[in-house]
């Protein structure tokens, strides 16, 4: 388990010994020297995936959120479990161009050019909603970040993000400082 010293959260060790267990690490992919941490084998286990989902909604106990957010694309699989054990509506905030006019947007730098979350500007009010955002991987933060500034725009309080996997060293945790913080294990 990570130090998360930006929230009270705390992950049971049980919860990151599943995930560390089940997780299959791939040398060299997606290029040489990169280690690839695939999270499809934890997601198919099923008491894998219930400790995941327990994991991610540590800290947030049923009527303290209003929504959880799921990012474009692996995140909405976690949120809408997270959404069920909290008793939440979810919020699928996508990428560009996946949602018809009008959207609200937030765009965002890559490590190679930029990126676009949305969404709807119609029928949906966020404003005062408290929002936990989840996630499968932090790396740099960029995402995450654009996804909290998107929330803000809308008038929604970001009450905390959840991933299941940090890439340390990337910055995306200092990046997020301020914002209570759950990370399941590293990469």
């Amino acid at each position: 388990m990570i130090d998360t010293t930006t929230t009270d959260t705390r992950v049971d060790p049980a919860i990151t010994s599943a995930v560390e267990r089940l997780m299959r690490r791939v040398e060299d992919f997606p290029s040489e020297g990169v280690q690839f941490c695939d999270l499809t084998p934890v997601l198919a286990d099923p008491e894998g995936f219930d400790a995941v989902v327990d994991g991610l909604a540590a800290g947030h106990e049923i009527g303290t959120v209003d929504y959880v957010a799921g990012l474009d694309a692996r995140g909405f699989l976690l949120a809408g479990a997270v959404a069920v054990r909290l008793h939440t509506g979810i919020l699928a905030i996508r990428k560009a161009g996946k949602l018809p006019p009008p959207v609200r947007s937030r765009s965002y730098e890559l490590e190679y050019g930029a990126a676009t979350l949305e969404l709807p500007a119609d029928g949906l009010d966020l404003r005062g909603k408290r929002i936990l955002v989840v996630d499968d991987v932090l790396a740099t933060g960029g995402t995450l970040t654009a996804a909290v500034g998107l929330l803000q725009d809308c008038g929604a309080i970001v009450s905390g993000l959840s991933v299941v996997l940090e890439v340390p060293g990337l910055g995306g945790r200092d990046r997020l400082a301020g914002t209570p913080l759950t990370c399941l294990t590293v990469a």
